[in-house]
Formats: structure tokens, sequence, C-alpha cells
């Protein structure tokens, strides 16, 4: 996980952090910061060692903790924080070590984590998009009823 506590220190993935964290201050919906990344990540492990999909754990933990890193470009530019998250990966990987096939499956795997149609698959995009969606506890949130969020989307049982 070397290269993965590498990305936790890298300056810019900080600022990603800090800007999402202040671009949200005051939304009443889920957040995007820390507490939800690692909840992806450990989900997200668990998920592929139940699956048997083989997935190298800095992996999954890399495109957890990036999957999100754009948000505050949704907020402040408009940007879908999918494709911003894509745009603003790639230095952070290089940087910490990560080589440019692995880069690219992380890169496809924030690309696609609100692509319902990778929802069924194996591999790193599928498992990312199904631990997001079950890293949400909308079945204890108080503001349920208020998202806009569709009913089969929203994780109304814990499993993780």
């Amino acid at each position: 996980m070397n290269r993965v506590n590498k990305i936790l220190k890298h300056k810019r993935y900080r600022e990603y952090v800090r800007r999402n964290e202040k671009e949200e201050q005051n939304r009443q919906f889920c957040k995007h910061g820390m507490t939800h990344f690692l909840d992806v990540a450990r989900i997200a492990w668990h998920l592929n060692v139940e699956e048997n999909a083989g997935i190298d754990k800095e992996l999954i933990y890399a495109a957890a903790l990036l999957h999100d890193i754009g948000r505050h470009l949704q907020y402040t530019d408009g940007i879908p924080h999918e494709q911003a998250g894509v745009l603003l990966a790639p230095p952070i990987l290089a940087e910490c070590g990560f080589e440019r096939e692995e880069t690219e499956a992380v890169l496809s795997a924030i690309g696609a984590h609100r692509d319902e149609s990778v929802s069924g698959r194996n591999g790193l995009d599928g498992i990312l998009y199904r631990a997001d969606k079950l890293s949400r506890p909308c079945y204890w949130c108080e503001r349920e009823a208020d998202c806009n969020w569709k009913q089969g989307k929203k994780n109304m049982k814990l499993k993780y």
C-alpha cells in the first residue's frame, strides 16, 4: 500500500479533497470526502475478494481514493465530476508510482463510476461502481425522501 499512502500525502490530492469539503460544507446529502473514499475502498476490496476478481489492492484503493476528487469542479465549473476526476488523477498516479496500464485501469473506473451499464462487470469498473453505491447509508439518512437518486439506486439495506 506504499503507493496508496503516497496518494494520501500528495499535495494536489489533499488540495482537491479540501476543495470538495469546502464546496460541500452546506450540502445536506451525501458528502464526498475521506470517509466516503475509505468506505468505497473497503467495500470494493470485499467485493473483489468475494467475487475472486483478482484485482490488486493498491488499484482498488487508488480508484476509490480518486473517484470523486473532481467533485469541486462539478460545483464550480459544471464539469461532471467523473470527467474532472479523469483529468485530475493522472499526474497524481504517475507521481505516486503507478504504471501506465495501472493508470488506465484506474482512470477507466473513475470515468465509469456513475455509468450504470458497468454495474454487472467483474473488473475494477464494475466493482468501483457497486462499492460507490453500497457505501451510501440511504437506509439511515434523514434526507432520503428528499434525495434525487432513483429508488432502485438507493442503498436501503446494509450489506457491508
